[in-house]
């Protein structure tokens, strides 16, 4: 059974940060707030978790969850060849809403899944998610439901349905956005939407065409 955390006080936020961030550092699972929507988390560098993770959702191996990160630069610690239209992006729009797919450093100890040498990162806009992120490291993170059903909007949703598998529940209130990150893949010459989401098209490739770049929509 899991721990609920309220967070409308000072006290309450950090003791909430606090009990998330220690369930991760053991190998649990914890239900955190998010900018978009509320997300399930572990640790990205523990194998175990992860494979707990997906299983919560309903998942197997052949969908490997993003990676949140709580500054752009440690994106570099993850990923390499990232293009300069990519750099554009995350000068733009992180944190915010936007996953990069991008091809992941060789050298990271870390097994996400059938992942085919790439890792999907995110910088999450929500100050609690990045304060336990500041304080975890990076973390496997994926919306919190399960597989099939809508992603939860606020904490009484994703207790319902995660309740059983988590230790921690953050409770950060109605997620301010409530709409999915747009996913787009950054490993080749050209950027490709996989995923429509929280940033149109028309918004990525405002800030892509004055480099003479374009994406390309597959979401």
């Amino acid at each position: 059974m899991s721990e609920r955390y309220p967070t409308g006080t000072e006290d309450e936020r950090e003791a909430a940060i606090e009990a998330a961030s220690m369930a991760i550092q053991r190998g649990h699972l914890v239900v955190l707030p998010t900018d978009t929507v509320y997300g399930i988390g572990a640790d990205a560098f523990d194998p175990a978790a992860v494979r707990g993770l997906l299983a919560a959702k309903g998942r197997g191996r052949e969908m490997p969850p993003p990676v949140l990160i709580s500054a752009a630069t440690t994106i570099d610690a993850l990923a390499v060849s990232i293009p300069g239209y990519a750099r554009a992006l995350i000068d733009a729009f992180w944190p915010g809403p936007l996953t990069l797919v991008c091809h992941q450093q060789s050298s990271l100890q870390w097994d996400l899944g059938d992942t085919r040498g790439t890792v999907a990162v995110r910088m999450p806009a929500d100050p609690i998610a990045r304060e336990i992120l500041e304080r975890t490291g990076p973390l496997a993170v994926s919306s919190a439901n399960k597989t099939g059903m809508p992603a939860a909007t606020d904490a009484d949703q994703a207790e319902q349905m995660l309740g059983e598998d988590v230790a921690v529940i953050v409770d950060g209130g109605e997620s301010t956005g409530g709409e999915a990150s747009t996913i787009i893949d950054v490993t080749g010459s050209q950027g490709r939407v996989l995923r429509r989401g929280a940033l149109s098209l028309e918004e990525l490739n405002a800030v892509l065409e004055p480099l003479g770049a374009t994406l390309t929509d597959e979401g």
